[in-house]
């Protein structure tokens, strides 16, 4: 599955190479002695890319929003989130995990189980990711980790990649954390994130709090579901184990990224037809 997936990303390649100059120089770059490498040194080496991934998203993100400016003059936010993808094969249920006994080989053993209000309990992976709050959707962090992952404790590996001209980072109360707080207000960011306890809230600052999270809820909401949409999620993840899924994931946050660098250098509608796009690779 992994290489056919890593055909299907050579074959964007070649689409890219047609075109896109940047492609053409990289292109020869992958041969050695005139020839590409075999599927064994292929395997071996995207076995050590995914630990990467998530820098050179972050990499990419900054350099993103300084080439297309989604927010224009104002109002630079990112919104932060975490996503359910469920796990290829069955489910290990709780009283087979605490008897250490995997009653069926489809079983994947890496990924765990979470629940949320909305998609009630589900097992598998969480894709903890930031993008910008604006009509133009660019993801600028990712991570992918097992369900039962706190999304406060993944999102600080978030937060440091973001750009520092970034003034808000907009979430809901699960990322209502001091340690985060802090780490936000270090970075030159100011957290804004959902309050606890029952509402409606009538402290001062609630209105503005609402506003934001409408805000939010209209940029990382969205982008969840057209980012599944796209790569066809909705079931479940394609691939076992955390290593690869991991690296199909984060992997396909950063085609998305080099989707957009294309229809920009391109003069195309930006996050417009990716799906297309995509499919005639």
């Amino acid at each position: 599955m992994i290489v056919r997936r890593l055909y299907t990303a050579y074959s964007l390649l070649a689409f890219l190479e047609q075109e896109c100059e940047l492609t053409v120089a990289l292109r020869p770059l992958l041969r050695e002695d005139g020839r590409f490498p075999s599927r064994r040194t292929w395997e071996r080496r995207l076995v050590a890319l995914p630990d990467s991934l998530p820098g050179l998203i972050g990499c990419l993100g900054r350099h993103l929003t300084q080439l297309l400016a989604p927010w224009g003059k104002d109002g630079r936010a990112a919104a932060v989130d975490s996503t359910p993808l469920r796990a290829k094969g069955g489910v290990w249920h709780k009283k087979d995990r605490e008897a250490g006994v995997v009653p069926h080989s489809t079983i994947d053993t890496d990924a765990h189980w979470s629940k949320s209000g909305y998609h009630g309990w589900w097992y598998g992976w969480k894709l903890h990711i930031a993008c910008t709050a604006a009509s133009l959707w660019i993801p600028l962090a990712a991570e992918l980790t097992a369900a039962n992952h706190a999304d406060n404790e993944t999102a600080p590996a978030l937060v440091r990649q973001l750009s520092p001209e970034i003034r808000y980072v907009l979430g809901d109360t699960h990322y209502n954390d001091p340690a985060l707080r802090l780490l936000c207000e270090q970075q030159g960011h100011f957290l804004v994130a959902t309050q606890r306890g029952p509402y409606p809230h009538t402290d001062a600052g609630a209105p503005v709090r609402q506003l934001f999270h409408r805000l939010r809820s209209t940029a990382i909401e969205p982008f969840n579901g057209l980012f599944k949409n796209i790569f066809e999620w909705d079931g479940h993840v394609p691939v076992r184990g955390l290593t690869h899924t991991r690296l199909i994931v984060l992997g396909a946050i950063l085609f998305y990224q080099l989707v957009l660098l294309y229809q920009f250098q391109h003069h195309l509608p930006l996050g417009k037809a990716i799906k297309p796009l995509l499919r005639a690779a």
